[in-house]
């Protein structure tokens, strides 16, 4: 169910931690619904909460800062530039920043590693490893573009949250599960959230 080895690298090993970044965008859900569903998996997560996150968390589900650490088998403070997740030499199967807000996205594609989640974001990119940004923003401007472009071209996946409606969700939450397993499943990570497309039915 789990690819064992690093795509870019087969002779190293892929590691069962993932960090999880979580920012003040609008969308706290998602990386809620993210750290829920890895609960039972072989996935050890290690998170980190912005804290613009701290704040839109508790505005944006009505749960408690402390409910949402409790979620991860490990989490760190934003400013601790120390951290183990601060190193390369920490092995990890790479990093998903969701949601993704502009300022962090800027900080991303600019290498300004003034916190732990862009600190953690760089160091990802420089090891070859996964970086997911769930930006959420709309519309975008120009600068917005921008900086999409170069995080990308730095190595990083923009995934914004855009929803599927092939499957016919009937609620906020498919829509959410159904995001939060498409993004999983980029990093190689089977779930049931998602449905897969098969295909348009035959006449």
């Amino acid at each position: 169910m789990y690819p064992s080895t690093n795509p870019h690298n087969p002779n190293i090993p892929l590691s069962p931690r993932l960090v999880i970044g979580i920012t003040g965008a609008s969308g706290a859900i998602l990386g809620i619904r993210m750290l829920e569903t890895l609960k039972g998996m072989p996935i050890e997560t290690h998170l980190v909460l912005s804290d613009s996150a701290r704040l839109t968390i508790p505005q944006e589900t009505g749960r408690q800062v402390e409910q949402v650490l409790a979620l991860a088998d490990h989490w760190y403070d934003f400013h601790d530039l120390s951290a183990s997740i601060a190193s390369g030499s920490f092995t990890t199967r790479g990093m998903v920043i969701i949601p993704c807000s502009i300022k962090t996205l800027s900080a991303v594609a600019n290498s300004y590693t003034g916190d732990l989640i862009a600190r953690a974001a760089d160091v990802t990119l420089k090891e070859g490893r996964s970086l997911i940004l769930v930006v959420r923003e709309t519309p975008y401007h120009p600068g917005h573009i921008r900086l999409m472009s170069e995080a990308a071209a730095a190595g990083a996946v923009i995934f914004p949250p855009v929803p599927a409606f092939y499957n016919k969700p009937q609620s906020v939450d498919d829509l959410i599960d159904n995001t939060v397993g498409r993004i999983l499943l980029r990093l190689g990570i089977e779930n049931h959230l998602y449905h897969e497309w098969q295909g348009a039915p035959q006449e």
